[in-house]
This record gives structure tokens, C-alpha cells and sequence, in this order.
């Protein structure tokens, strides 16, 4: 997640789920997660709510399968 264009909220329990772009190197989104990449929707801003909504919809087209990442300040 180096160099990822990533919605920027505080990490929950230091997870990020990461949809990688399947078109630009380095790119995806990124959503604070618990272990299991479970995705509090309810603490996301409604613009980064559309955005997880969005990369969900589009995984195998835009987006690959989601991974969890440990974050940066885990």
C-alpha cells in the first residue's frame, strides 16, 4: 500500500481492506477493517461510503478481490 490512492480514516484495530486497481499500479482503496475485514460502514464518511460501495461492486472489473492489510501504524 506504498504509494495508494486510499481513504484517508483512522485505522480500526490497525486493518485496512485494500482493493487493489486492476488498471494502475499502486492504486486501490483502502477502508479501515477489523482482522477479518469486516468494514464498519456506519463510521465511513458518506463519501467513503459510496467509494466501498463502488469498489465492491466493481472487484474482477476495476478492483481486485479485497486482501487485508496490516497498516502502517499497526
Amino acid at each position: 500500500m506504498n504509494t495508494a490512492t486510499a481513504t484517508s480514516l483512522a485505522p480500526r484495530n490497525g486493518f485496512a481492506l485494500f482493493f487493489q486497481s486492476l488498471f494502475h499500479e499502486g492504486r486501490g482503496l483502502a477502508f479501515p477493517c477489523d482482522a477479518k475485514g469486516e468494514v464498519d460502514i456506519d463510521v465511513l464518511s458518506d463519501r467513503a461510503r459510496t467509494n466501498y460501495f463502488y469498489a465492491r461492486a466493481v472487484v474482477g472489473r476495476e478492483y481486485a478481490v479485497p486482501a487485508v492489510v496490516a497498516s502502517a501504524l499497526h
